[in-house]
């Protein structure tokens, strides 16, 4: 069944259940008089009143169902165990979750922007400028074991995952502290 023909099937049961609804309720009298085409043309127009208003309360309903679902996953995101942030081609922070920021050392939006790379320490620059790379132009999943610190802040463990989403060409990246998983 192709989209047309669900349409119009939908469409059908919609104006079978504003039928229902509107038998129920009374007509009342048209100061013009008993006309058949004037009593048909406001049947018309109140079962397709009834079927706007039902259309209406599914959105509502289907809307509240979006906000839920948008609110839990953006909690899962923000406060996953692990750092996700997603990165420009060029590297830069475009977001990320309030984990990655407290791996990173920083407050979360004073990072967006900032490019990734300057919180890798120097000894792991090497090892995530080919992970990097590597991501861009395999367009396959990639991992690497590096050491964010920078200026003697800090000296983390950490394990990355990476990968390219389609057509805005923007890494996403999972970061999981190995210093804990050790503890």
């Amino acid at each position: 069944m192709n989209s047309k023909e669900q349409s119009l099937k939908e469409d059908g049961v919609l104006r079978s259940k504003a039928e229902e609804q509107l038998a129920g309720k009374p007509i009342k009298s048209s100061p013009i008089g008993a006309e058949t085409d004037l009593k048909r043309l406001v049947h018309e127009l109140r079962v397709h009143q009834i079927e706007l208003e039902m259309q209406n309360e599914e959105l509502r309903m289907a809307n509240e169902r979006a906000e839920k679902a948008l609110k839990k996953y953006a909690m899962m995101y923000d406060f996953a165990p692990m750092g996700y942030f997603t990165l420009d081609s060029e590297g830069a922070i475009c977001d990320l979750n309030y984990t990655g920021a407290e791996m990173l050392g920083e407050k979360r939006f004073s990072l967006i922007g900032s490019n990734f790379r300057i919180f890798v320490s120097e000894d792991s620059l090497p090892v995530y400028n080919n992970f990097f790379s590597g991501i861009f132009s395999s367009n396959l999943k990639e991992s690497c074991n590096v050491v964010l610190g920078y200026d003697k802040k800090f000296h983390c463990p950490v394990y990355m995952e990476g990968v390219v989403t389609g057509d805005n060409q923007e890494c996403l990246l999972s970061v999981i502290d190995l210093s804990v998983i050790k503890k």
